[in-house]
């Protein structure tokens, strides 16, 4: 049986299905966010002329854009609401987070999609590797599978995987579809996600490939085209915030900086100091507060050191002496 494990880290909250020792999904989510599900009380700020939509502010100033609002619901007026998709942050704009009025009369239609963060079970640390496993995959945007890997990117438009490796083209696609429902899963990945795998020419090849993504995506709610004589297939997916390649696409620094502290939190050995040893990019992402809750957690004098030497990714922690 699969069983969500949260981990409660500094700067982020982590969130693994885990089963039989193996990660079928992940979710994060940071402190301060909204995310799809979460209540709110909120005051419309504005309304679209001649439609229903309008822009409000909940009470720690985050911006919701709301649809269907009722004829009588004025500027200036609070309601409660639920957040239908968290804000998403994409290359020279950022995506408001959506929400939807709720009340006695609307109640809320949608389950509280952070619940895996309040009903999964809390553990100290997740079993050693799994998270790794998933950031590093995430942090490169590729699955490896035998005969080939794929590469997972995103746009403003889609999330896009393409396919690569040096089998025939109906091998090469078969043989990658285990690894990308494992990307959709593992990077927690909505909206519109397109395919490219290689052009299969006979049209019983392409079926079978259709057949095949059917069934590892049985469980993955979405809805799907065939695929097409150039190889495409899109999917369509309920969109809920921003995926694991968007954050890094959008603050890189920021995930690398959350990543460092979590590994200087496993550190082991004899010492009074934890030294960490990050890319010098991320020194400015370490916020004091975090800092300051790295020592109470270690109990040990936390020391910042940099080296241009290191990739952001590649950050190290060590407890030494003095």
């Amino acid at each position: 049986m699969a069983d969500w494990l949260i981990e409660r880290g500094i700067g982020e909250e982590r969130a693994l299905l885990v089963e039989n020792g193996d990660v079928i999904a992940a979710k994060l989510r940071w402190p301060g966010e909204l995310y799809c599900g979460k209540p709110a009380l909120a005051k419309l700020v504005s309304k679209q002329s001649g439609s229903r939509r309008g822009l409000a502010v909940d009470d720690d100033g985050n911006e919701l854009l709301i649809d269907k609002l009722p004829a009588n619901v004025q500027e200036g007026q609070s309601f409660g609401v639920q957040v239908t998709r968290a804000a998403i942050a994409e290359r020279g704009r950022l995506k408001r987070a959506t929400a939807q009025i709720v009340n006695k009369d609307r109640p809320a239609q949608l389950p509280d999609q952070g619940n895996c963060f309040a009903l999964g079970a809390n553990v100290h640390r997740f079993p050693a590797g799994l998270w790794d496993e998933v950031w590093s995959a995430a942090s490169s945007g590729s699955i490896a599978f035998a005969g080939g890997e794929i590469l997972v990117s995103t746009t403003p438009a889609m999330t896009v995987i393409d396919i690569d490796g040096d089998a025939r083209p109906r091998d090469l696609a078969l043989a990658a579809i285990p690894a990308i429902a494992q990307a959709l899963r593992w990077f927690d990945i909505g909206g519109s996600v397109g395919i490219d795998f290689p052009s299969i020419a006979e049209k019983a090849g392409r079926k079978e490939v259709d057949s095949a993504l059917e069934n590892a995506l049985g469980d993955w709610p979405h809805e799907r085209t065939a695929m097409n004589g150039f190889g495409f297939v899109q999917l369509v997916a309920r969109l809920e915030g921003p995926s694991l390649l968007h954050r890094f696409a959008a603050s890189r620094t920021g995930m690398c900086a959350r990543m460092a502290l979590c590994r200087a939190e496993m550190a082991e050995g004899a010492g009074a100091v934890l030294l960490v040893t990050v890319h010098p990019a991320l020194k400015a992402k370490l916020k004091p507060d975090w800092l300051a809750q790295l020592a109470r957690r270690t109990g040990k004098q936390v020391r910042i050191e940099t080296s241009a030497a290191l990739a952001l990714e590649a950050s190290q922690a060590q407890i030494i002496g003095a």
